[in-house]
C-alpha cells in the first residue's frame, strides 16, 4: 500500500448531532468517547476513554508518560475549571548538575529531560472532579485495542515507517513492541501493545496510586537511573496536579479561555488581544497584509511567552498586565505595514511536538477540551522497562540560563507547549477547540479562532484552512507557510522581510492539528482535522 501523499484532495463536512460528540484524531477513540456517551458517561469519561485510544493507537504523540491539560465546562454552573496535569523535575536535580556536565541546554533525547509523567493522576482528577465512570469502565477499549491489537492508520503509521523513526526506536531503550519483528508497522498492520496493556489494567485495577506507587512506578525508576536521572520513587510518589482559574481575554464579544502558566496559552490570548486593533474582517484571509499582521503579533506574543511563562509557584508572570487591553495597544504601536519588525524583545507589564488533542461533549451540555502529550515524537525514546510507557521529554523546555524565571530547579515544572481551549458567548459555551502540535498551538488557536470570529467559518471550515508557523516558537522564527497560501503572498511577505519557507506534503505536521465543537442554539457543531487520521463521532 502506497505511504499518505497528504494532498487532502477529499472535502469534509462538519458533523451536526445534540445528544453527545466526541472529536479526537483517529477513530478508534472517537467512537471509543462515544460509546462511553452512549452508555450515560458525560463528556469528561469520553474525554478520558478517548485519550486512553489515542495512547495505543498514536504512541508517538501521547501516552500516560507524558503530561495533560484539562478545561471543562461545567452546562449546570456555567464555569470553567482548569486542570494542570504536568509532572515536575527530579526534587534532586540542579542547575549545577548540568553544568558539570558542560550542557548549556537539555539535550532533548535523554535521561536528564524526563520530568515526572502527569498524565494519570489528572486523568483520575477530572474523573474524580467531573466525571461519573471508574477507570475499570473508561479504560475498557484501551486495553481491549492494546492486548487484541489495533489497525496502524494512514497519517501516523506513515510517519512510524519512517527509516529515521525506526532507526530511532531501535537505539532507544525497550522498545520491542514498537518494532514488532524489528521493524516499524507498517499502514494496515496490526498491532499489539502488550506491555502497555498489562499497565493499563494495573491502572483500572488500582488507579492512579498503582501507577505512581506500583510496578509502574518502580520500572520507570529502574530504567531512568542506571542512564543518569536524578529522577527517584519519592518524585513519583509525591505527584499532585492542580486545580486552576483559568486565563481569559474577550476578542470581538467571545471570552477565550486558556490554562494558566505554566502552559503557553498566554501566548494566544496576547497575540488576539494585539490583533483586535485591526479590521481583520477586511481584509482577505489569504492576503500578505492580514497574514502580516497576525503574524506579527504571535512575534509579540511569543517574545513575551518565552521570558515570563514558567512555573507560577516560583516564578509567577504577571497576567493581569501581560493581558490588559492598554498594553496589547502599546505592543500593537509596534507593528509596521511597511516591513516586518526585527526580533520584538519581551514587553516591561506594566505592574512589574507531538501531541494529540480532542475534545467532548455530552447532552447536558458539558464539555472537556483536553490535550495529552510526550512533547517530541516518543518522548525521550525511552521506555520503562515491561510497561510499554514512553517517558516524555518535557524538560527540555527548561532553560538553563541563571536567573531565567524558566530556569531549571527541583521540583519545578517547565514552560510547557500543549494548551486546551475553550470559549464562552454572554457565558454560554461558544466552543471547545484545540490545534495540537508544540509551539503551533498557540498559532493554530488564534488562526481557527479568526476565521471562525472575523470570517464565521464553521468549525470544518476553520481547520481546512491553510496556515502560517513561526517554526520554533520565538520571535526570530522562520515563517513556515503551507501550501494553499498563494504564492503571490507568499512573495509579498518575503519583501516584507519575512524569512518564508513554503512547507507541502508530509510537512503538514508542522501546522498542527486541530478538533474543534461549536454549540449553536442546543446544536453541536463539529471538525477534525485533516491533517491527521481522526473524525468526529456523534450520536
Amino acid at each position: 500500500m502506497k505511504p499518505m501523499n497528504f494532498d487532502f484532495q477529499s472535502r469534509r463536512s462538519m458533523v451536526l448531532a445534540r445528544r453527545g460528540m466526541v472529536a479526537a484524531s483517529n477513530p478508534l477513540a472517537s467512537q471509543a468517547g462515544l460509546q462511553i456517551l452512549r452508555e450515560g458517561g458525560n463528556a469528561a469519561d469520553a474525554a478520558i476513554a478517548a485519550a486512553a485510544v489515542m495512547n495505543v493507537t498514536a504512541p508517538a504523540s501521547t501516552g500516560i508518560g507524558g503530561d495533560c491539560f484539562v478545561l471543562y465546562y461545567n452546562a449546570k454552573t456555567k464555569t470553567i475549571s482548569a486542570l494542570n496535569g504536568s509532572g515536575r523535575a527530579p526534587a534532586a536535580i540542579t542547575l549545577d548538575h548540568f553544568k558539570a556536565k558542560g550542557y548549556t541546554e537539555i539535550p532533548e533525547r535523554s535521561a536528564d529531560a524526563v520530568t515526572v509523567p502527569g498524565a494519570v493522576q489528572g486523568w483520575e482528577d477530572v474523573l474524580t472532579r467531573h466525571g461519573t465512570m471508574d477507570f475499570k469502565t473508561v479504560l475498557r477499549d484501551a486495553i481491549h485495542y492494546a492486548s487484541e491489537g489495533y489497525v496502524v492508520s494512514p497519517v501516523f503509521g506513515t510517519g512510524w515507517s519512517r527509516d529515521t523513526t525506526e532507526a530511532f526506536l531501535k537505539k532507544s531503550p525497550n522498545t520491542e513492541d514498537y518494532l514488532p519483528s524489528g521493524k516499524s508497522p507498517q499502514v494496515g498492520q496490526v498491532v499489539q501493545l502488550q506491555g502497555l496493556a498489562r499497565t493499563f489494567q494495573q491502572i483500572a485495577d488500582g488507579g492512579a496510586q498503582a501507577f505512581y506507587q506500583g510496578d509502574p512506578a518502580k520500572a520507570i525508576i529502574e530504567t531512568l537511573q542506571p542512564l543518569g536521572s536524578l529522577m527517584t520513587l519519592d518524585d513519583l510518589k509525591n505527584h499532585q496536579s492542580t486545580w486552576e482559574d483559568p486565563i481569559t481575554t474577550n476578542y470581538r464579544g467571545i471570552d477565550v479561555y486558556e490554562c494558566p502558566p505554566n502552559g503557553q496559552g498566554l501566548t494566544a490570548l496576547i497575540a488576539l488581544n494585539i490583533l483586535e486593533h485591526d479590521d481583520l474582517a477586511s481584509l482577505p484571509w489569504d492576503s500578505p497584509e492580514r497574514l502580516h499582521r497576525m503574524v506579527e503579533a504571535m512575534r509579540l506574543a511569543f517574545a513575551d511567552a518565552r521570558h515570563y511563562i514558567a512555573d507560577p509557584v516560583t516564578d509567577p508572570a504577571p497576567l493581569t498586565d501581560l493581558l490588559s487591553k492598554p498594553y496589547a495597544k502599546q505592543r500593537h504601536a509596534m507593528i509596521s505595514n511597511a516591513a516586518a519588525m526585527q526580533p520584538p524583545s519581551y514587553g516591561q507589564a506594566f505592574g512589574g511536538s507531538d501531541t494529540i488533542y480532542l475534545t467532548t461533549m455530552d447532552s447536558q451540555g458539558n464539555a472537556c477540551s483536553f490535550i495529552n502529550s510526550l512533547y517530541m515524537g516518543f518522548g525521550s525514546g525511552i521506555v520503562a522497562k515491561g510497561t510499554g510507557i514512553f517517558l516524555q521529554n518535557r524538560g527540555a523546555n527548561f532553560t538553563l540560563e541563571d536567573g531565567h524565571p524558566n530556569v531549571i530547579a527541583g521540583g519545578k515544572r517547565p514552560y510547557h507547549t500543549i494548551i486546551p481551549g475553550m470559549a464562552l458567548k454572554d457565558g454560554d459555551l461558544w466552543a471547545s477547540f484545540g490545534v495540537m502540535g508544540g509551539f503551533m498551538q498557540p498559532q493554530g488557536h488564534v488562526q481557527v479562532l479568526t476565521a471562525m470570529i472575523d470570517d464565521d467559518l464553521n468549525p470544518q471550515d476553520a481547520l481546512d484552512r491553510s496556515r502560517f508557523c513561526l517554526l520554533d516558537g520565538t520571535s526570530d522564527s522562520t515563517l513556515a507557510l503551507e501550501d494553499g497560501i498563494p504564492l503571490k503572498t507568499m512573495a509579498r511577505l518575503a519583501e516584507l522581510g519575512h524569512t518564508v519557507k513554503p512547507l507541502v506534503g508530509t510537512n503538514r505536521a508542522w501546522f498542527g492539528s486541530g478538533q474543534i465543537i461549536r454549540y449553536v442554539d442546543g446544536v453541536m457543531l463539529g471538525g477534525s482535522d485533516p491533517r491527521k487520521d481522526g473524525l468526529v463521532a456523534a450520536f
